[in-house]
C-alpha cells in the first residue's frame, strides 16, 4: 500500500490524498460504509459500487470468524472473493466487539477469552490469531489487535490499558512479519491509538504507534461516550504527532459535522454504522439537514427526498412515499435511506476533497456543518 499527500489546506489541517491498494486506489478523505458481515445492511453490491460510489469498505473480524467461519472465507478465496466487491477492503481487529461483551468475557496478558453472542461457544483472541483470522479474511488493510476501554475510565485503568495495547501490537507485528499473505497480493497492518481522553497517554500511545513505521495508522477509543470537544481536542493532539506522509483513519466516527471536524484536524479516513443504523430506523441526511421520515409533516409532501442540485441521490422516491413505506414496514424504506445516506456520505467526503483542492476548506465548513447539523 502506498499513500501521496496531494493537497493540503492553506488555513487548516484538511489534506488529500490517494491510497493505492492491490485492490484499487482512494481518494482521501474518504468514508468506509461499514460491512460487518461482509455485507453493507439493506444494500446490494450493484448500489455500493455505482450509485454510492465506494472505494473501500469494511469488514469485522469479530463477527466473520464466528459467522461464516474461516474454512469458509479461506475455501471462497477470502472476504473479496466471497461478497463480489473487487474493491479495497479494510477489516477491524474484532477488539472493539470483544470489550463491549464486558459480562462474557475474561482479559488476560495472552489475550481475551470471550462467549461466541450466537452460541455461546468459548473463543480466544490473542494478537496473534487475530493476525491468522486478518490474513484468511483477505482484507487490503488490517487493524491490530488493541483494547478499546470505557471513555470513563479510571487514569490508572487507561494508562494499564494503554500499555497492555502496545504490547500486544508488538506481538501483532511480530506475527504480520512471520507471515504471508493468503491470495496473492500484500496487506497493510494499521496499529492503533488509545488512551480514552487522557492527554498524556494520547500522546505516550500516538508516539509509540508513530514509531512503528506502519503503511498508516489509526485513532480508536472515541466517539464512545465522551464529550464532542474532549474527542476534537484528542484528534488534534494525536495527529500532531501521527506522521503527516501515512493515512490517519478516526475509527467509528460518526455525524456528518463530526466527518467535517475531523477533516479539518488532518483525519483521511472514517468509518460509521451511523448512515445505515439511522438510516433503517427513518432518519436520513441531506445537504440541508436532517429529516425524520416518519414525522406526520412528510405525509402529503411528494416533493423528492433531496431538492434538485444534490448527485447523489434518486430523486424518483418523494418524502411521502418514503414516509408511507416505513409506516407499513416495508423493507424497501430500509434500503432506499440506506443507500440514500451512505450515498451522501461519500458526497460529502468528496466535497470536501475538491474544497481541499481548492483551497477554501476553512472557509467552507462552517456553514457546511451548520446546515448539517439543522434538523428539517
Amino acid at each position: 500500500m502506498t499513500f501521496e499527500l496531494q493537497y493540503t489546506d492553506p488555513k487548516s489541517n484538511a489534506r488529500a490524498g490517494l491510497i493505492t491498494t492491490a485492490h484499487g486506489q482512494i481518494e482521501t478523505p474518504i468514508f468506509m460504509p461499514v460491512g460487518t458481515v461482509g455485507s453493507v445492511k439493506a444494500v446490494h453490491l450493484h448500489e455500493l459500487k455505482n450509485d454510492i460510489r465506494a472505494q473501500i469498505i469494511l469488514g469485522n473480524t469479530y463477527h466473520l470468524y464466528l459467522r461464516p467461519g474461516l474454512d469458509i472465507l479461506e475455501r471462497s478465496g477470502g472476504l473479496h472473493r466471497f461478497n463480489g466487491f473487487d474493491r479495497p477492503i479494510l477489516t477491524d481487529s474484532g477488539g472493539f466487539q470483544v470489550f463491549s461483551l464486558a459480562g462474557i468475557r475474561k482479559m488476560k496478558e495472552e489475550g481475551v477469552e470471550f462467549q461466541s453472542h450466537i452460541d455461546g461457544s468459548k473463543h480466544l483472541f490473542t494478537p496473534e490469531k487475530v493476525i491468522d483470522i486478518e490474513r484468511t479474511i483477505g482484507a487490503d488493510i488490517i487493524m491490530a489487535f488493541d483494547e478499546c476501554p470505557s471513555s470513563t475510565s479510571e487514569y490508572a485503568y487507561a494508562a494499564a490499558s494503554v500499555e497492555r495495547t502496545h504490547r500486544w501490537l508488538d506481538r501483532c507485528l511480530k506475527r504480520f512479519d512471520e507471515t504471508a499473505p493468503r491470495y496473492g497480493y500484500e496487506q497493510s497492518l494499521f496499529p492503533i491509538v488509545q488512551g480514552c481522553i487522557y492527554p498524556d497517554l494520547r500522546r505516550r500511545s500516538a508516539e509509540y504507534i508513530a514509531s512503528k513505521n506502519a503503511d498508516g495508522n489509526a485513532i480508536g477509543g472515541l466517539a464512545v461516550g465522551e464529550p464532542t470537544e474532549k474527542m476534537y481536542e484528542m484528534i488534534e493532539l494525536t495527529n500532531a504527532i501521527l506522521p503527516s506522509d501515512k493515512p490517519r483513519y478516526l475509527m467509528g466516527v460518526g455525524t456528518p459535522a463530526n466527518l467535517l471536524e475531523g477533516i479539518e484536524r488532518g483525519v483521511d479516513m472514517f468509518d460509521c454504522v451511523m448512515p445505515t443504523r439511522n438510516g433503517r430506523n427513518g432518519m436520513l441526511f441531506t445537504k440541508d439537514g436532517i429529516l425524520n421520515m416518519k414525522n406526520l409533516k412528510w405525509a402529503d409532501d411528494f416533493s423528492p427526498i433531496e431538492a434538485t442540485g444534490a448527485s447523489y441521490v434518486d430523486t424518483a422516491y418523494s418524502k411521502a412515499y418514503l414516509r408511507h413505506l416505513f409506516h407499513a414496514q416495508e423493507l424497501l424504506a430500509m434500503q432506499i435511506a440506506s443507500v440514500h445516506n451512505l450515498a451522501f456520505y461519500l458526497w460529502l467526503v468528496g466535497e470536501a476533497r475538491k474544497h481541499i483542492v481548492e483551497g477554501d476548506y476553512a472557509a467552507w465548513k462552517p456553514n457546511m456543518v451548520k446546515r448539517l447539523s439543522t434538523r428539517l
